[in-house]
This record gives C-alpha cells, sequence and structure tokens, in this order.
C-alpha cells in the first residue's frame, strides 16, 4: 500500500524516503471502447483502494463518463447501474430515430446521467477533468473543462452516425476518439507529472496485416427470394419495429448498422491510439483484457468491472516503481550551490 501518499493523501504532502519532497501531481487518461469502458470502473476503484488518487482525470467517450462520475463523487452510483443492466434495459435507452443526424437521439441516457450527475459544472469539481470531443466540421480537437458536466459527457461519447452530434456553445461536437482516443497529452497540458493510462484496445487487433490477392469463389447463382406478404393491423407496426432493430443489430450471420459502424471505429481507433501513444506514451499504460468483449456489450459489466480490476492490480507495483523515481524535489539554494560548485 501507498499509505496515500500518491494523490489526495496523508503525509503532509511529502514523499516517503524523501523528506522535503512533495506528492507527485497524477493524471489519469481513460480511453474510449463502449461498454468496454465499465472496465474503468473496476481500474479507478483498485487504484483507489492502494491510495492512488488522481489530481487530473481525462477521459474520451466512455472514458469521460466514468471519469466525470469519478470526479463528481458518483463513481459507485455509475457501478450500480451499471451491474444493474441487462439487454432489455439497455434496449429500452435506445431512442431510435430515423430522420436525424444519428441513428440514436441519446436523450434517455442523458437523461439517466443527469438523474445522478445533476447540474455540476466542471469548474466546480474537486479536481481538474476535462472531456475530449471532436468537432464536426473542423475536425478540431476539443478540450471540455468549463460547462455542465452532463453535456460534457455526452458529446465525447457521441459516436458518429449512431448518436447525434451535441451542440456546445457553437460548435456540433462527437466522439473525441476520431481524434485522441487515450487522451495522454490531455492529463499532461493540465499538469500531471505522472500519467496512468487505460487503453481498452490493446489486445482486440494483432498487428495488422495485408492480405493479398482475394477474393469470393464463383457460386452458383440462387433464386431470388420471394417478398413476403403485408401484414395488416397491430402486426404490420410490431413487424417494422422488429425489421429496424434487426437491421440495427443484424441477424442470421449478416451485422447489422451499429455493428459494422462499431467494427469500422474501433479499427480506426486502434490505428489511432497505436499513433498517439507511440508519440506521446505515458508513464504507465494500463491494458484490460476486454477485446473478446462487443462494444455493445453493457449488459456484461460484472465481468468488464473485474477485468480493470484485475489489469490494475498489475499494474500496482510499476505505478510504484515510477511515482518512486519520478516524484519532484523541491529545488533549494543548497542544491543550486552543490550543483554550480
Amino acid at each position: 500500500m501507498f499509505n496515500n501518499w500518491i494523490g489526495r493523501g496523508q503525509n503532509n504532502g511529502e514523499v516517503p524516503g524523501k523528506p522535503g519532497g512533495r506528492r507527485p501531481v497524477i493524471g489519469l487518461a481513460l480511453g474510449g471502447g463502449a461498454a468496454r469502458g465499465f472496465a474503468h470502473i473496476g481500474i479507478l476503484k483498485t487504484l483507489i483502494a492502494h491510495g492512488i488518487v488522481p489530481n487530473v482525470v481525462v477521459g474520451t467517450s466512455i472514458g469521460a463518463v466514468v471519469g466525470g462520475s469519478f470526479a463528481a463523487g458518483h463513481l459507485d452510483t455509475l457501478e450500480e447501474w451499471a451491474r444493474g443492466l441487462q439487454p432489455r434495459n439497455v434496449l429500452s435507452y435506445l431512442d431510435l430515430k430515423l430522420n436525424g443526424s444519428g441513428l440514436i437521439g441519446g436523450e434517455k441516457l442523458a437523461a439517466e446521467l443527469a438523474a445522478s450527475i445533476g447540474d455540476t459544472m466542471i469548474e466546480d469539481l474537486p479536481l481538474k477533468f476535462a472531456s475530449v470531443a471532436t468537432e464536426v466540421r473542423t475536425g478540431h480537437e476539443t478540450w471540455l473543462t468549463h460547462g455542465r458536466l452532463v453535456d460534457a459527457m455526452r458529446a465525447s461519447y457521441a459516436l458518429p452516425g449512431i448518436f447525434s452530434p451535441v451542440l456546445i456553445g457553437d460548435r456540433w461536437l462527437v466522439d473525441g476518439a476520431l481524434v485522441n482516443p487515450v487522451p495522454v497529452s490531455t492529463a499532461r497540458a493540465l499538469g500531471a507529472e505522472i500519467v496512468i493510462a487505460a487503453n481498452l484496445s490493446s489486445d482486440v487487433f494483432a498487428h495488422s496485416t495485408t492480405i493479398y490477392s482475394y477474393g469470393a469463389a464463383a457460386v452458383a447463382s440462387e433464386p431470388a427470394p420471394q417478398p413476403a406478404s403485408p401484414k395488416r393491423g397491430f402486426g404490420k407496426f410490431f413487424s417494422a419495429e422488429r425489421a429496424v432493430k434487426r437491421e440495427f443489430f443484424g441477424g442470421g450471420g449478416r451485422p447489422g448498422i451499429s455493428s459494422v459502424m462499431a467494427d469500422a471505429f474501433n479499427i480506426m481507433q486502434d490505428r489511432i491510439t497505436r499513433a498517439r501513444l507511440a508519440g506521446d506514451p505515458p508513464d504507465l499504460l494500463i491494458t484490460p483484457r476486454v477485446g473478446q468483449i462487443g462494444w455493445f456489450d453493457f449488459h456484461r459489466a460484472d465481468e468488464l468491472i473485474d477485468h480493470g480490476a484485475r489489469a490494475a492490480e498489475r499494474a500496482i507495483a510499476s505505478i510504484q516503481e515510477v511515482a518512486d523515481v519520478l516524484a519532484p524535489t523541491p529545488v533549494t539554494a543548497k542544491a543550486v550551490i552543490d550543483d554550480a560548485t
């Protein structure tokens, strides 16, 4: 255990073994990944249990939701809600739209967040927080550091084509994973001296390759399917509703709209994450093994949280080592004289 010396700890801000030294400013960068983001709950709770309490929390997409809930003091509320989700509950939050800029309006999910967080403002949080989003028309990476916390969360997880863009100020914003899936750079810019990052897509893809000279084998043509006879009355209505959900989720071996868009976004996010982390690596990277869990498997919160907790436990010793090495020590007049001589 760290005896709470990392983050908002004790010992009057001094670092054990470094008299006169101060605690390093810990930043936590939580990456995107839709349902897989419930692993962040396990990561945060494990870090806190070991006395590692971040001073700076930044998040992209679901990382902004979990990070914002923690910053607002509602992580337990989010965990309780997540563990209670079942497939039927998940469907109830899908306010499908066929005439907007996204398949899902997102109003129901936003209302659920607002019910627990309310009108909490980012600037009133007890720690530094930023939600990463992307401006639609320009592609600008946008850091939301003030305003309503719920709005910042909603803008960050607005997956293009799935959720409608969110208007904040005069900018239409969508998912921040388009530009910065694991926002290490944001945490550093907000003053973090040691950055712990959580990447949810580390085991989704192996090293990419190229499949050369590929094509389908010749097959005998099949007769065209006969159109089904139209149904009447209420049966027609419910059939249309089922058809919409079938198109959204897929069926019969054919991927639905949601899975195609999510897989495409997943591939793009993985490539961007690799490039961004190579250019600006965190001091410690936590990688839950959640690649086998789908983006819309929100009903699997229990195992996702457990995956996150195990990944954080594996990293505790490394975090302690990094913190011991990088903990800053104030520069004194004597130190300056010693260096000069």
